[in-house]
């Protein structure tokens, strides 16, 4: 469940933190064990949503922010395209459920980007449906940023998806 997730998720960080000396390394290793969730998770999803296929970019990140986060997060993110080519887009959470019980983070672990298990789902899960993207924390507000912004950048051109559907 969600909620139990969310409850646990600090235990999981602070053990990472007490095995890995880099923060780069928890980074990473957030981001690995969210890509192994987010193949797993968009069988779930596809079952549970009845979602049918999703014929742009804009339509998969609206997707993403209304119907998986409110599903599995019990959140909405704010979506807005930040690109003219129509590939990249910003996922910002007003509330993120799994910094609730986490004040801030310690001044020696200030690169630490907490909840980089998101991306790791994320991008999973766009990857087990052909479309590899990049994810990526653009602002945190355990680091004193005014909101919590996930950027999500699509790799394929909008082009190359036409011409694989013919």
């Amino acid at each position: 469940s969600g909620e139990l997730f969310v409850l646990t998720y600090g235990a999981l960080v602070a053990q990472l933190c007490k095995d890995y000396e880099k923060d780069e390394d928890v980074n990473t290793c957030l981001d690995r064990m969210g890509y192994g969730i987010g193949v797993r998770l968009i069988d779930d999803f596809l079952a549970r949503s009845a979602v049918k296929k999703c014929r742009s970019y804009s339509e998969t990140a609206n997707m993403i922010a209304q119907v998986a986060f409110k599903m599995y997060l019990g959140v909405t993110p704010t979506v807005s395209c930040s690109s003219a080519a129509g590939n990249e887009f910003s996922l910002i959470l007003d509330k993120n459920p799994l910094v609730d019980f986490v004040e801030e983070l310690p001044a020696e672990r200030a690169s630490l980007c907490y909840c980089n298990l998101l991306c790791g789902v994320i991008r999973g899960a766009l990857e087990m449906v052909h479309l590899p993207a990049e994810v990526t924390f653009l602002q945190d507000r355990l680091k004193g940023d005014a909101v919590t912004e996930i950027g999500i950048t699509f790799l394929r051109k909008a082009e190359d998806r036409k011409h694989r559907r013919n």
